[in-house]
């Protein structure tokens, strides 16, 4: 399919069959899934109708049973003059997004088509140059055998819901160009609208390459591991370049196999050069991995175990173990195309508002067209003939295709390119909201921050003197015990090092993300952490506890730190100017004497100080939106150059959007459960690419790369988009506007006029084909 019409017209097939339902088009998949009642249509009916309109459906699936005893059309293609259609079950099934085969356009039918009438012009001409007596037949007879195929489909067409179709406009100035006697122009007309669907199917066909590209990205085929070396390779068998290694376990043996039937838990060795043909974890070996495929980021990425790897990315210079966490159909390849897919098919508020207004466009042109013939012959004596002959041409000219597929194929490009660059939008409407976006609303925890806390700075104690360690911790009065049990002494850390080990001992049986942080930072530095001893202790918002080598320790907030003793005042300005540059610090206890303090902070991501100016720079304005204390909000907010809201609760995140929603368009740009209501509370939700799949599902867009950059990308692409999108409307009314003047002046003639409209039509696409660029 070229452009919605062509959709269209299949719909309002398909609607007008008996039991046949939920009924879905999509001119940008060249696909077609519906629900029909074996008793009342049959699937011959069905294919038999859609090939009256003029395409072909190929393959099938055979049918699934579906709700009430209904069926969904099977997987399938179909090509008809290089029009091609799925057909599934209404219900689901599997996509396979390669899609059938393409072969060359110029073996296409529309080429073939076009070749043909164009052997009949020529024929046609020769005749008459021999014979010219018997010009007017020969080029009458060209003109009738030309417009054939036209007509039929203009008649399938309007028997089936669909009257004013562009090929029953060109069919009734064909043929009233030969009832008038202007044969020779009747072919041109034909043989000129022939071709310029011909060169809507080649641009169509470059829009679809770029979705067609990203499913490509996925390799065919994997070296999947099999324990055992029994040498029996299965159905796949043991193709030329696999082997087998060894590992702790004994023999391993590697079989090619498709990379469709990977499933959950296979393991994979991606070698050097290699694809990785599914998501997963890597369980062995090192290798950094090109990832610009996939989510746009452009320096590879180092991966060692326990990484996540992409379907589609690339090992540069290493091998890896893979264990397959996602199935093909489910894999973010998969994921992207499906829902780029979804989106093209959600039509831009733009889009609709053009389908509205075509609807009553193209019969309005066609009772202009037949006033253009009857009026002056009418009223004012004009010869009927010349009118007769203007009124065809305005027909010719008035022919909407340009103007409905203005926006559509500027979506679908942006899409794609955006897709490309790792910015993914979930449909038309969204992509032309960010285009008027006054503010983006960032959340800051794993949005604008990196979303994992990290050691700043480590402030051990030492005496009140100055500069003696921390004194020992006097037994308890009465009991002859320290200050843990059974009078175990307490620890005196001399250093930075030893507080930091102390603290990550404690530390390291815990899942806290601070805790986490603190384990991470002893580990870089290579410390050795002293042993524990049973189960740390966790008293919740205050302190876990743990019994090490050398007594009791614990890490936990300076409350529960000045509850066990008062804190000393140097100590507690140092504490206050830590907090004041928004950094948590927590107290690192030995016994109940405080050993020093340990602060973190989440710092905030690279680029996103590059990317709010960015967006200032654009002219929208920016917001922090966090749930954390105001200190905190108001350092991050002054390093990333953006104004901060704090202490904001789910439902409080929502009255801050909608407030800032009466001053126009918002975006909302998070990355967590408690953001999805205020991602679906924004005039636009974007996710971030690393986020939770609430946050992912209920954004209109998302960042797979995990820039905040691709906010300022999206907006600017969303820009272009709309920029576009009024360029190919401007070229389709322009040009109609011209050429109706001069055909009205007698200045155009009929293949002109057809010229014009095939023009117009072929400059819009070409147009809109630019946006693609931007995915490069």
């Amino acid at each position: 399919m070229d452009c919605a019409s062509c959709a269209l017209k299949i719909e309002n097939a398909m609607k007008r069959l008996p039991g046949v339902s939920d009924i879905q088009v999509s001119y940008g998949q060249e696909s077609l899934s519906l629900t029909f009642d074996e008793g009342r249509t049959s699937r011959v009916a069905i294919e038999n109708k859609i090939r009256t309109l003029g395409y072909k459906p190929v393959g099938g699936a055979g049918q699934a049973r579906g709700r009430d005893g209904a069926h969904g059309l099977g997987q399938g293609h179909a090509r008809g003059h290089d029009h091609a259609h799925d057909h599934g079950h209404a219900h689901g099934h599997a996509h396979d997004h390669a899609g059938p085969a393409r072969g060359p356009w110029w073996r296409g039918r529309n080429a073939v088509l076009t070749a043909a009438i164009g052997v009949l012009f020529l024929v046609a001409a020769t005749v008459a140059h021999a014979a010219p007596e018997a010009a007017r037949w020969a080029y009458a007879a060209a003109a009738l055998v030309a417009v054939a195929p036209f007509a039929r489909r203009a008649y399938a067409g309007a028997v089936s819901g669909t009257p004013f179709s562009i090929e029953m406009l060109m069919t009734i100035a064909a043929v009233g160009a030969i009832l008038i006697g202007a044969v020779e122009e009747a072919v041109v007309v034909v043989f000129l609208f022939a071709l310029g669907e011909l060169l809507e199917t080649i641009a169509a066909g470059k829009a679809r390459a770029g979705i067609e590209s990203l499913a490509a990205l996925v390799p065919r085929e994997a070296l999947r591991e099999r324990a055992g070396g029994l040498g029996v390779a299965g159905s796949a068998g043991v193709a030329e370049g696999a082997g087998s290694t060894d590992d702790a376990a004994g023999a391993v043996e590697l079989e090619r196999v498709p990379a469709s039937a990977l499933a959950v838990g296979d393991i994979v060795v991606v070698r050097p050069g290699d694809r990785v043909p599914s998501d997963g974890r890597v369980i062995g070996g090192a290798a950094e991995v090109d990832e610009a495929p996939v989510t746009g980021e452009s320096v590879p990425v180092a991966k060692a175990a326990g990484a996540e790897v992409y379907a589609g990315s690339i090992s540069t210079n290493g091998e890896l173990r893979v264990e397959v966490s996602r199935a093909a159909a489910d894999n973010t390849i998969a994921r992207i195309v499906h829902l780029v897919e979804q989106a093209q098919e959600s039509k831009a508020p733009t889009a609709r508002l053009i389908d509205r207004f075509s609807r009553w466009y193209t019969p309005a042109a066609m009772g202009a067209a037949l006033l253009v013939a009857i009026v002056p012959p009418l009223l004012f004596g004009a010869a009927w003939t010349t009118w007769i002959y203007r009124a065809l041409a305005t027909l010719l000219i008035a022919c909407p295709c340009a103007l409905v597929i203005s926006t559509p194929a500027a979506i679908a490009s942006a899409l794609a390119a955006g897709a490309r660059r790792g910015l993914l939008v979930k449909g038309g409407a969204a992509l032309e909201t960010l285009g008027r976006v006054r503010t983006v609303a960032f959340d800051k925890t794993g949005t604008l921050t990196i979303g994992r806390p990290q050691v700043t700075d480590i402030v051990p104690v030492a005496g009140a003197a100055g500069g003696e360690p921390v004194a020992p911790v006097a037994p308890d009065a009465g009991t002859g015990t320290g200050s843990g049990t059974g009078g175990i002494p307490a620890i005196h850390p001399a250093a930075e090092n030893d507080l930091l080990a102390m603290a990550a001992a404690v530390e390291r049986k815990t899942s806290h993300p601070l805790g986490a942080a603190i384990v991470a930072a002893a580990a870089a530095r290579g410390l050795e952490l002293p042993a524990s001893y049973g189960a740390a202790l966790t008293v919740p918002g205050k302190a876990v506890t743990a019994r090490l080598k050398g007594g009791f320790a614990s890490v936990g907030s300076p409350r529960y730190a000045a509850e066990q003793a008062p804190l000393e005042k140097p100590l507690q300005q140092r504490l206050e100017a830590l907090e004041q540059e928004g950094k948590t610090v927590v107290a690192v206890l030995s016994g109940k004497r405080l050993a020093g303090l340990i602060a973190l902070r989440d710092e905030p991501r690279d680029d996103a100080a590059r990317a709010v100016g960015a967006l200032h720079r654009m002219g929208v304005d920016t917001v922090m939106l966090t749930g954390d204390n105001r200190r905190t909000a108001r350092a991050v907010g002054s390093a990333v150059g953006v104004r901060p809201v704090a202490e904001l609760l789910p439902d409080a995140k929502l009255a801050e959007i909608a407030a800032l929603r009466q001053n126009g368009s918002v975006a909302m740009v998070g990355d967590g459960i408690n953001d999805a209501p205020a991602l679906a509370a924004a005039s636009v939700g974007i996710a971030m690419g690393s986020g939770t799949d609430v946050a992912l599902e209920t954004a209109d867009a998302a960042l797979l790369h995990d820039r905040v950059a691709g906010v300022a990308e999206l907006i600017a692409l969303s820009r272009a988009t709309l920029s576009n999108i009024w360029q190919n409307i401007g070229i389709a009314l322009g040009l109609k506007a011209v050429f109706l003047a001069t055909t009205l002046l007698g200045v155009t003639s009929l293949w002109m006029a057809i010229l014009a409209d095939t023009g117009a039509t072929v400059l819009v696409t070409a147009n809109a084909l630019r946006l693609l660029r931007r995915g490069r």
